[in-house]
């Protein structure tokens, strides 16, 4: 496992792939309130090793270099990081999105959302 600063991704995820890891399994984020982690999980396929990559993102910031010029796979994966959890995923050329429009004020998938009921308080 390696943790990286987002300016390093693409260069690191590069150097992986010419490295033998050529498969893209998953790339999710999760939201620990301090900061958001991007975790991009990549396996090579002819060593049937796994390498977890992850880069801590400011959750007033969350903006990350697309990866899809190294993983096609990345597309999905960047869309729904971006509709999920708010990670602006900067170098895309296309702007579609994976679901549906959000019109909420806080992603889904971030600690802040408040499900359904705007009076919902949290304890």
């Amino acid at each position: 496992m390696q943790e990286i600063q987002r300016e390093a991704l693409a260069k690191t995820l590069g150097k992986l792939k010419t490295g033998g890891f050529d498969y893209l399994k998953k790339i999710t984020a999760v939201d620990y309130v301090s900061h958001i982690e991007a975790v991009y999980i990549l396996y090579g396929t002819s060593s049937g090793k796994t390498e977890i990559v992850k880069v801590k993102l400011d959750p007033k910031d969350p903006s990350i270099e697309s990866v899809i010029g190294i993983y096609k796979a990345a597309d999905w994966y960047e869309r729904e990081m971006a509709e999920m959890f708010g990670i602006k995923i900067t170098g895309r050329k296309s702007k579609r999105l994976l679901l549906e429009k959000w019109n909420g004020s806080e992603p889904p998938l971030r600690k802040g959302f408040i499900w359904g009921n705007p009076n919902y308080k949290r304890l």
